[in-house]
């Protein structure tokens, strides 16, 4: 290893064991009579209380939870409504609540506040502002959702983490969030935001007693900051490693990495109404420079992630085996540019009426392999004559230059199953012209139509009809592109077993954990 290279790897050890220090990670002697702590670090900053700005960090601590859960392939469950109907003319819902379920300050949860806070969510950005809700009411432990139409989506919605169910207190009487008091296994004791927060079992959770009662979570951005966490030994729960600190894992300790290929996929988003890219041959083009077995091989360490198409097999309802697959031919791209006028200039890059096909791609550094990979594309695209200027910085900056219409590319790591039911999350991105991370000027009506007839509900033979034409459109118009599938990698201390790896990206399963050895307070 060169000097460079060990003092970068220190400085970033001793970044990442001063912030876990500071967080109290692998302490487990801080709590009373010697309570044990585990120690949880990811990438996901608790940078709000609001469960729209960060209610994903509180579910998948186990401090909040939703009406309706979700099995490892999406399908719903019960959660906090112990079953669900659809009445006769499916214009409304019924929902029974779980009888004497207590919030963490001891309050009981009903049908009228279990109302009142989806009614708060649904007036603001989330997973239920675009659905057809026209009214919600409830009381004891009924809750009754009444609809403008026929939506078949509605329990989907309900499972994601804007619709939790927080306390009366956690409100202040103008709405906002002062607490995140759940109904979880775990209450939540102490919060620093953006960084860090801690819980401990809740003398009210209706159900086992597990065997971890008290863990800190810390926010960690940097993904080699979190592989020399998780390295050291110092936080017994890593979460979203780089691929090279899972290879090294798989190859040096495999008994403490747990993998799991997920329902996220690496695309390419683009404006379709660019002068340069509003032809659908352009944006086959870029399609056809991508390299995506390189980068599934090289950057990701695993060829099988090359994505032939938008969805993994793993989603099986959703992928198309018979879909001719996505694949590199730069000599086709280069043809199909000629076609629509592009002529390469004396430094190779593609030049029409005066204008040259350069391009601005902005990408998210929270996740580690997309400025490698957006620097793999940069090369693939300059080799068809397309210039691509790289801007790395906040996720959050996607969505704001998308809604200003100045994005031109970005990267994202985009999960189909935020609402457990794919179709939920495409209805969002591809209908009435996309959304925030799907397309952007791009609207088909055969697409739309098919989204909002899955949605209404319909038998399973048309379903699977429906699935099939959407994500055939989805190929040929390639509003976004498809580079590569995804799969999730967590690093497990020593000190505990029974980890796993929930698909659906809901909970970090802290209540399965057990302890090894009994370890004394430090």
């Amino acid at each position: 290893m060169t000097s460079l290279a060990v003092f970068r790897s220190n400085r970033f050890l001793v970044v990442a064991l001063l912030a876990c220090l500071l967080a109290g990670c692998g302490d487990s002697g801080s709590g009373p009579a010697g309570e044990r702590l585990l120690s949880v670090s990811a990438q996901w900053e608790p940078s709000s209380l609001d469960p729209a700005i960060s209610g994903y960090v509180y579910t998948r601590m186990q401090i909040a939870e939703t009406l309706v859960n979700a099995d490892d392939e999406g399908q719903p469950l019960p959660g906090l409504a112990s079953d669900w109907r659809e009445s006769g003319d499916r214009l409304s819902w019924h929902f029974t609540l779980l009888p004497g379920v207590r919030f963490h300050d001891g309050s009981v949860l009903d049908g009228a506040h279990a109302a009142w806070v989806l009614n708060r969510a649904r007036a603001r950005a989330g997973a239920l502002s675009g659905a057809p809700i026209a009214a919600i009411t409830g009381s004891g432990n009924e809750l009754i959702i009444q609809l403008t139409r026929p939506y078949s989506l509605l329990p989907a919605l309900l499972a994601h983490s804007s619709t939790q169910m927080l306390a009366p207190a956690s409100f202040a009487p103008d709405g906002s969030v002062k607490a995140v008091i759940g109904t979880g296994p775990y209450a939540l004791v102490r919060i620093t935001p953006p960084q860090s927060l801690e819980v401990r079992l809740s003398e009210y959770w209706r159900g086992p007693v597990p065997a971890v009662t008290a863990a800190r979570y810390l926010a960690i951005g940097r993904a080699e900051s979190r592989a020399l966490i998780a390295g050291s030994g110092q936080a017994d729960l890593v979460f979203d490693l780089d691929a090279l600190a899972t290879e090294r894992l798989a190859r040096e300790t495999p008994e403490r990495l747990v993998s799991a290929t997920t329902p996220r996929t690496v695309i390419l988003l683009l404006d379709a109404g660019h002068p340069a890219l509003s032809d659908p041959r352009a944006r086959l083009a870029l399609s056809l420079a991508v390299d995506r077995d390189r980068i599934a091989a090289a950057i990701l360490r695993d060829a099988t992630l090359a994505a032939s198409q938008l969805m993994p097999p793993t989603i099986a309802d959703w992928h198309d085996a018979t879909l001719p697959a996505l694949h590199r031919d730069p000599a086709a791209a280069r043809a199909l540019l000629a076609e629509l006028g592009w002529q390469p200039a004396a430094d190779g890059i593609l030049v029409r009426d005066g204008q040259r096909f350069a391009l601005e791609l902005r990408v998210p550094s929270n996740r580690p392999e997309l400025p490698v990979v957006a620097a793999a594309l940069q090369e693939q695209l300059r080799a068809i004559g397309v210039r691509i200027d790289i801007v790395v910085g906040n996720d959050g900056d996607i969505p704001l230059l998308h809604h200003e219409g100045t994005l031109e590319l970005a990267l994202g790591a985009r999960n189909y199953a935020t609402l457990n039911d794919p179709g939920a999350t495409l209805a969002q991105d591809f209908s009435h012209g996309g959304g925030d991370w799907g397309a952007m000027n791009w609207a088909e009506t055969q697409v739309a139509q098919a989204l909002q007839a899955l949605a209404a509900g319909v038998d399973p033979a048309q379903g699977a009809l429906l699935r099939r034409r959407i994500v055939g459109e989805l190929q040929r118009g390639l509003p976004v592109i498809p580079i590569a599938w995804y799969r999730q990698s967590l690093a497990v201390s020593e000190r505990v077993s029974g980890a796993s790896l929930d698909p659906m990206q809901r909970s970090y399963r802290l209540d399965a954990l057990r302890w090894k050895t009994r370890e004394p307070a430090r």
